[in-house]
């Protein structure tokens, strides 16, 4: 099979979100966006007939919908055959070229499974990357649904964009108490105000830069309120037992020992750890090394070209439920020390 993309694997972008926050809307709005360019949408319905497919379906002929327009399928064999065929269609010529594949999910769905195909299935993984996951929220409904539901809860942990809709009908003091408990989920995810489905695209579509986004949150949960550098400050929040903390290394990391300590942490603990990302300085002399995962789901570590700022300790952001993150941070020393004296 030929090469699908002539720069490299399809960017995917994910979109997900709990019932009802507004998915379907932000998706039309992002079709109809000219700076979106061709893109080929999977939706991921629950139940055998589909709804959602038919009111995106309308909005733009640059959509691409599989059988009939939805792709109801909770399997992860499943999306690796759309995917696949959307694939074939594309290098056969029955279908338009596209830019981009978005994935809508259905609302009870937790991301890591959708990672975990585009990751880890060989034809997948060549010809498709994760470009980035981005969850809706509603402003009304949505601190219930954190506290009520591990699915929407994993659904903003997976995040890299958080979009919060249906701000006309809460209360600012209503929809900033919620932005404190999403920022406390998920330190390393931009929060983004929509107004009726209706934001600025662009940061979701940018090329190549897009691998270090978070890193100014990672940044900011290690300074002080005077802008100087401080000792690691740990985020924490306890919602369903869910904590998060940012872990800041002054020396630089032994990526060799560092990749043993995050296998043996995952084979342990990977249904535990909700969401990593971080800027590992390897001392390469370069830029950070960029890792991020999803419980079992880890990304191709990637090399940036520059760091983000002048501070170049290692950063990584865990979001972990039912796990003590301080034993976490313990036991990477231990492995760098390990490292140290070898």
């Amino acid at each position: 099979m030929a090469m699908a993309n002539d720069h490299g694997p399809i960017p995917v972008l994910v979109v997900s979100g709990f019932l009802g926050s507004g998915k379907t809307t932000l998706l039309r709005n992002l079709l109809l966006d000219p700076e979106a360019g061709e893109i080929a949408v999977i939706v991921n319905e629950f139940g055998e007939v589909g709804i959602d497919h038919h009111l995106v379906r309308k909005t733009d002929v640059r959509t691409t919908l599989l059988r009939n327009g939805c792709v109801c399928c909770s399997m992860r064999d499943d999306l690796s055959e759309a995917l696949r065929h959307l694939l074939s269609q594309r290098e056969r010529g029955t279908i338009p070229r596209f830019d981009r594949v978005v994935i809508e999910t259905t609302g009870l769905a937790d991301p890591a499974p959708i990672l975990h195909t585009i990751v880890a299935e060989p034809v997948v993984r060549n010809h498709f990357r994760v470009e980035r996951v981005v969850t809706t929220i509603d402003a009304v409904n949505g601190a219930s649904n954190l506290d009520s539901y591990g699915e929407a809860l994993r659904q903003v942990a997976a995040a890299d964009h958080v979009i919060v809709t249906k701000l006309d009908l809460a209360t600012p003091e209503v929809t900033e108490e919620l932005k404190a408990k999403l920022r406390s989920i998920n330190p390393a995810a931009t929060v983004v105000d929509a107004s009726f489905g209706s934001i600025d695209f662009a940061p979701l579509l940018v090329e190549e830069s897009h691998r270090g986004e978070g890193i100014d949150r990672l940044r900011e949960v290690s300074l002080a309120v005077n802008g100087d550098l401080v000792a690691p400050v740990a985020v924490h929040a306890m919602i369903d037992r869910v904590t998060s903390r940012c872990l800041v290394f002054d020396r630089p990391l032994n990526w060799q020992m560092f990749g043993i300590w995050l296998t043996m942490l995952l084979h342990r603990h990977g249904d535990r750890v909700l969401r990593l990302k971080g800027l590992l300085n390897v001392g390469a002399g370069r830029g950070p090394l960029l890792v991020e995962g999803v419980q079992h789901v880890i990304h191709v570590p990637r090399h940036l070209r520059e760091w983000p700022d002048e501070d170049h300790r290692s950063r990584i952001v865990f979001i972990a439920r039912d796990l003590d993150l301080t034993q976490v941070e313990t036991s990477l020393d231990v492995f760098q020390d390990l490292a140290a004296a070898v």
